[in-house]
């Protein structure tokens, strides 16, 4: 079993129901600086083993692993600090938001010996996890493009005062999601172009940057792939459309998961047709109000990490991939500014990084 302390009980919120819910992890200690949010969850979930220290899970012996779910710009000194006191650690996307944090962390992760595993927790709703077994097998057959998005109406956020601060941005904040669909299956994009824009609903609401955008990437052999994101107006209703869907279009098949609806479309080589939901599993991966939180993808992410450090092996997304995330984050929110295709190699130079596709 797992021993787990968590940092960060906001988004850290649906990653207490997982552990207390998983046979597989055992809670010791959450953490947060604010002590009435501390309180809060102590209530909510009847656990009081919390401190506003973080320096108090860091000692902790009993402790295996701390989950990093503090705000983006803390991610890399606070995962730092966990593999120097030797445990291993599972941070919240993106990974990091400073390139020049990443060769010590990938340093530091190398010589302490633990395991980095990022929260890339779309991987773990039940279509994209189907999608992804079905496309192993062969499905689809070769698969020649991929297409994903994430259009919500998340006017709501506007409340939240963080939301309006200049270096808020709905590109790390919801596209990571869609562009992890696109590294999973395109691990080797080299170029990417996108034109983005501010909405007036955006303008309006008080936000800085864009909540608009589209990209277009171009892999190593020639593949390309598009993804697309749109935060501040009305959507489909659901039985026409999905909040957020991968679609991949092989040379045989082709196959689409929409992840917030649990939903999962195949045609086959042989040209059957399914549709498949998980409707039996909604209390799974919805626990509290509305689908405002996904405790179900964190508690499945929570197991394959567990499963993975019981066994010696690697859970991925690990550091490598988190770090090439951000990577690919970054050349698109160059593109927006240039105007410009930007190719990811220019940031491994910049960085003194290695490109793992070179």
């Amino acid at each position: 079993m797992l021993k787990l302390g968590i940092l960060g009980l906001g988004e850290g919120r649906s990653t207490i129901s997982a552990a207390l819910n998983s046979s597989k992890i055992e809670l010791v200690k959450m953490c947060d600086l604010n002590e009435a949010l501390c309180k809060q969850r102590a209530e909510e979930f009847n656990f009081y083993a919390y401190t506003t220290q973080y320096s108090d899970l860091l000692e902790d012996k009993s402790i295996d692993a701390i989950a990093v779910y503090t705000p983006d710009k803390f991610h890399a000194e606070h995962v730092k600090l966990a593999l120097m006191h030797g445990k291993h650690v599972v941070c919240t996307k993106p990974f990091i938001d400073n390139l020049a944090d990443a060769k010590p962390l990938l340093e530091l992760a190398q010589s302490s010996g633990k395991k980095v595993f990022i929260g890339q927790s779309s991987r773990f709703f039940e279509p994209m996890k189907r999608q992804r077994a079905d496309f192993e097998k062969g499905v689809i057959g070769e698969l020649i493009t991929i297409e994903a998005y994430y259009h919500a109406d998340h006017r709501w956020f506007l409340a939240k005062p963080w939301s309006l601060e200049s270096n808020f941005k709905w590109l790390y904040g919801g596209l990571s999601h869609p562009v992890d669909f696109i590294r999973w299956y395109l691990p080797d994009i080299e170029e990417v172009m996108g034109y983005g824009m501010l909405s007036s609903n955006g303008k309006a609401g008080g936000l800085k940057n864009e909540d608009t955008m589209h990209f277009i990437f171009k892999a190593k052999d020639g593949r390309i792939a598009r993804v697309s994101g749109a935060y501040t107006g009305p959507i489909q209703p659901v039985t026409r459309d999905s909040e957020m869907s991968c679609i991949l279009r092989g040379t045989t098949g082709c196959s689409q998961s929409d992840y917030m609806d649990l939903r999962y479309a195949v045609t086959t080589a042989e040209g059957e047709e399914k549709i498949i939901t998980w409707e039996h599993k909604l209390k799974h991966y919805f626990r509290f109000e509305g689908k405002s939180h996904h405790a179900g993808e964190y508690q499945n992410y929570l197991e394959y990490f567990a499963d993975n450090i019981a066994a010696g092996t690697t859970a991925y997304p690990d550091i490598t991939e988190g770090i090439g995330t951000v990577i690919l984050l970054q050349a698109m929110d160059r593109s927006l500014r240039l105007g410009t295709p930007v190719k990811l190699q220019e940031l491994y130079d910049e960085f003194g990084l290695e490109n793992p596709i070179r």
